[in-house]
């Protein structure tokens, strides 16, 4: 094979690994969207109330308490989140020559506000749903919640 051949089929194989490369890293899914929509968010919930209430062999009472517990979940991660978005939020506090310490501490303590505002509501409807559960579903909710990884959203 002639060297010009080979120069260009190399370099045309640099070309494709490296735009491919470029490609796949540039693509950040919803987080390059500015998060979920609540469209997404409801469809994703929807999602998980099944796949938890199949793998618990839930009843329809259960399955209500499951989705309430999960409403509470999602207003408290909007409570805890709140209207910002955190990353420009720590980005100010590091755009000056000092961390601002002030501005840090005000920013934990609403979200320890936000945390202890709503609180009570998700351990309520936690409660609730795992004392609708019979013993057996009891002890899969223990063992899924004692092996490590990512819990309820693991593969298999």
């Amino acid at each position: 094979m002639k060297t010009w051949i080979k120069r260009t089929l190399i370099g045309l194989t640099a070309t494709t690994v490296v735009l491919g490369g470029l490609t796949a890293c540039g693509s950040r899914g919803e987080h390059a969207r500015g998060g979920w929509s609540d469209v997404r968010i409801t469809e994703v919930r929807g999602k998980a109330i099944e796949k938890i209430g199949s793998r618990l062999d839930l009843n329809t009472e259960q399955k209500a308490k499951l989705g309430t517990l999960a409403d509470q979940m999602l207003a408290s991660r909007k409570a805890l989140r709140g209207e910002s978005d955190p990353r420009a939020e720590m980005q100010a506090l590091i755009a000056g020559e000092r961390f601002d310490r002030s501005k840090a501490q005000q920013l934990l303590d609403q979200k320890l506000q936000a945390a202890q505002g709503n609180g009570p509501q998700v351990l309520a409807a936690f409660g609730d749903f795992y004392d609708s559960l019979n013993p057996e579903q009891q002890r899969q909710v223990r063992e899924r919640l004692g092996k490590r990884g990512h819990g309820w959203w693991g593969r298999g």
